[in-house]
């Protein structure tokens, strides 16, 4: 059994056992917390036994579960995929620290059935990633839909059920125009060996010699998926509802992870699969791109709902992504695959945060705070640390990314990089709003000093009574740092990563440059 394959099958294992711990909450948490960081350490030896310039595909394994359709349950890992296991490991465990501290369970609702939706939502999400069988990505790509639909529809807002539908119906939509595009190349490979095949390794040798309009119309069917996922504007409409309804644990990973999966699959299926196409149709993509920066970082600057910020602010991020992605330079590429992994950190820190401040104040509306660093410090220190972060503040680990993209894509795209350079002004702006409104300037709301109460004490006057606002306790820092560390680590010495991701991205370069 490989390193993949154990981090796949534990978090199974311990959801069927958290599943049946409802009526002890506390054994249930303690149970998915042990899990989760279990399925986190398995990411060390995963790492340590990656080869970046081996093969391309490490860690495989393999067996028949349709063979008379060439379809097989294989898994395997290049970089790319070894750096998004990493994060959904480190991820994870945070959210089930924070259960308590940044949500509150629905009446009725127990912690053992969100805790195993959480766990199963891990595996599937490591699985998607690592998968090499075509026909497998695609069934786990829809899969792994179902236990954020009962997240997001079981435990979220008011409009939850809205949101969760709407959420569903789009991702599954662009599956089922995937899976068309998957049967096409499995036709092709039919044709031109004998007997059809789901193989990744096999397709991408088979398919890149498709003629050109084969392919495009191929690659539509996997590209509306992945941004439908992503998601680039204007299949983005989605993420707003379901971020904002979501509790903050699920939103992590739905903001953090879940869309990562979109632009992952520009990188392991469009480019290498569809070279040809991916290079005719770029400059379309590259407009959705740059569209999606201005866009998402307008609509953020305008958004009185902190949740709904943090996901206008992602629209603008993958708007980053989506440019180095299909600028096709070596430098905006690796960027592009570092800003999935920096923007999971800094994006999961600042959902946490937020989840933090309503908690104490009661509610996701910005106007609805004001002066809380003078109640709380440290909260809003953590706050102004995932907002630089956020904005790509030289010393943070997003700087890098951003700037590599940037760099590479100006090479061949100067006017696209000069447009999508305003996002990095604009996201300045609104960060700095969102910490000014929240944390600085008069106490206000739920977070108005009570008369001779003192740093600490608050009164609500719209709730009638006074409240406790407290700063981070032990347990609260003990989340947060993990995240803080990474942040600063990264900032100043990102080569760990760098160095994993390189040669995974110069093997996509060479798929893409060897098009017809």
């Amino acid at each position: 059994m490989t390193w993949v394959l154990a981090s796949i099958l534990l978090p199974l294992l311990g959801a069927a056992v958290v599943a049946g711990m409802k009526k002890n909450d506390r054994l249930a948490t303690l149970t998915a917390l042990v899990v989760s960081l279990l399925t986190f350490l398995l990411v060390i030896p995963m790492w340590a036994s990656y080869t970046p310039s081996g093969d391309r595909i490490q860690q495989k394994t393999s067996m028949d579960w349709i063979p008379n359709f060439g379809i097989h349950i294989s898994f395997g890992i290049d970089g790319i995929a070894l750096v998004m296991i990493a994060v959904i490991g480190l991820l994870v465990p945070i959210v089930v620290g924070a259960l308590g501290l940044t949500d509150k369970l629905p009446a009725g609702r127990s912690a053992g059935g969100f805790l195993s939706l959480i766990l199963v939502q891990e595996a599937l999400t490591i699985a998607v990633f690592a998968a090499t069988d075509v026909f497998l990505f695609y069934v786990l790509f829809e899969i792994m839909l179902i236990p954020m639909y009962f997240l997001i529809g079981g435990y979220g807002g008011a409009n939850r059920q809205y949101a969760a539908v709407k959420f569903f119906l789009y991702s599954f939509l662009g599956g089922l125009i995937m899976l068309a595009s998957a049967i096409g190349a499995y036709s092709l490979a039919s044709d031109k060996l004998g007997k059809g095949t789901f193989d990744w390794e096999t397709l991408v040798t088979v398919v890149r010699d498709a003629p050109l309009g084969t392919q495009i119309w191929l690659f539509l069917g996997f590209f509306l998926a992945f941004a439908i996922k992503a998601p680039l504007v204007p299949f983005h409409t989605w993420l707003p509802d379901a971020a904002g309804q979501a509790p903050i644990g699920v939103a992590v990973l739905l903001v953090g992870v879940l869309d990562k999966v979109g632009t992952f699959g520009f990188l392991r299926y469009c480019l290498p699969m569809f070279p040809d196409a991916s290079k005719e149709l770029a400059p379309w993509v590259l407009v959705l791109a740059v569209a999606g920066v201005l866009y998402g970082s307008i609509l953020a600057a305008g958004q009185r709902d902190m949740k709904r910020f943090i996901a206008y602010v992602s629209i603008a991020h993958f708007g980053f992504i989506a440019l180095g992605i299909f600028s096709f330079n070596e430098q905006a590429m690796v960027g592009s695959v570092s800003y999935m992994l920096n923007h999971s950190l800094a994006t999961g820190m600042l959902i946490v945060v937020v989840g933090l401040i309503v908690m104490r104040g009661g509610s996701t509306r910005i106007s609805d705070y004001g002066g809380m660093a003078k109640v709380t410090p440290l909260l809003g220190g953590m706050l102004l640390i995932a907002g630089l972060s956020t904005l790509s503040l030289p010393g943070t680990n997003s700087f890098i990314s951003e700037f590599l993209v940037l760099l590479g894509s100006f090479v061949d795209y100067p006017v696209y990089t000069i447009i999508a350079t305003v996002g990095m002004v604009l996201a300045a702006a609104y960060v700095l709003w969102l910490y000014q409104r929240v944390m600085q300037g008069p106490v206000r709301g739920d977070a108005l000093v009570g008369a001779g109460g003192g740093p600490g004490t608050a009164i609500a006057p719209e709730l009638g009574a006074k409240k406790t606002i407290k700063d981070l306790g032990g347990k609260e820092i003990a989340i947060l740092a993990p995240m803080v560390v990474l942040i600063i680590a990264l900032g100043f010495y990102p080569k760990p990563v760098l160095d994993t991701i390189t040669p995974s991205v110069q093997a996509t370069m060479s798929s893409v440059q060897g098009g017809k």
